[in-house]
């Protein structure tokens, strides 16, 4: 499937939002531009898909995730587990497994918003219990709960990409969350338009075959969503002096 000939299902409007990484500051404006947008266009049907990677690097993980769980409520949202959701995930049930790496990568900063002290020295199995006591039991429902991709009209939603040459319903885990250049450096048609973040990007990458809707927000203060209508398409981003830049169609 090729973008422009790729279509969401009838009346529906999709808005995928990138990764986020703790920066609920830029998650608020952009959840009103968003709201802004549907009173405006006035969809018969709206999907907000989260592309997964909410919380390290930047300094709100738990109200990012607190803004997430809310937007839940509404039942118009998708939450798609990225690698950082998953090792938030794994740290939690095995310390001792990745819990360096996901201390190294933004974990750091996400136990600090939750209130929890860390050095270098620590025992990680008592820091995970600290965590998981600190930690509101509908975050980590919503992490748990998350999932590894979303298909809506002929668009696949996954949060780093696909394995070229496998199909779509038989993609890993690991690829899912994870892949990065087999399927970056990819130029043929996939049997949907992958939207996807994991890889940042100074802006919205829109190619004939996938979209790139990570702009890297937790450093570069730009969270991107792209919206997908019919087959048509749009990009709301926090780079205006509104909160929300439109381009693109």
């Amino acid at each position: 499937m090729i973008l422009g000939q790729a279509k969401t299902p009838e009346g529906t409007t999709i808005y995928a939002i990138g990764d986020i990484h703790g920066r609920a500051d830029l998650l608020a404006i952009l959840l009103r531009a968003i709201d802004a947008d549907i009173s405006a266009s006035r969809p018969k049907d709206r999907r907000l898909v989260f592309l997964g990677d909410y919380c390290d690097r930047g300094p709100q993980s738990g109200k990012t995730l607190e803004l997430i769980c809310a937007r839940a409520e509404l039942g118009d949202t998708v939450v798609l587990r990225g690698n950082h959701d998953q090792a938030i995930l794994d740290f939690l049930a095995d310390p001792a497994s990745g819990g360096d790496w996901w201390l190294r990568s933004g974990g750091r900063e996400t136990l600090a918003a939750y209130g929890v002290a860390a050095s270098g020295d620590d025992d990680l199995f008592a820091l995970a219990g600290r965590f998981r006591r600190a930690m509101p039991a509908r975050h980590l429902r919503l992490l748990a709960g998350s999932r590894l991709h979303h298909a809506e009209g002929d668009f696949f939603f996954a949060h780093a990409g696909v394995r070229p040459g496998v199909p779509l319903a038989s993609q890993s885990p690991t690829d899912l969350m994870w892949i990065r250049d087999a399927f970056l450096g990819w130029r043929e048609p996939f049997a949907k338009v992958v939207v996807h973040g994991h890889t940042p990007v100074a802006q919205a990458d829109l190619r004939p075959n996938r979209i790139n809707a990570d702009t890297g927000a937790f450093a570069s203060g730009v969270l991107t969503c792209v919206v997908l209508e019919g087959s048509r398409y749009r990009v709301l981003d926090t780079s205006g002096s509104l909160g929300a830049a439109r381009f693109g169609w």
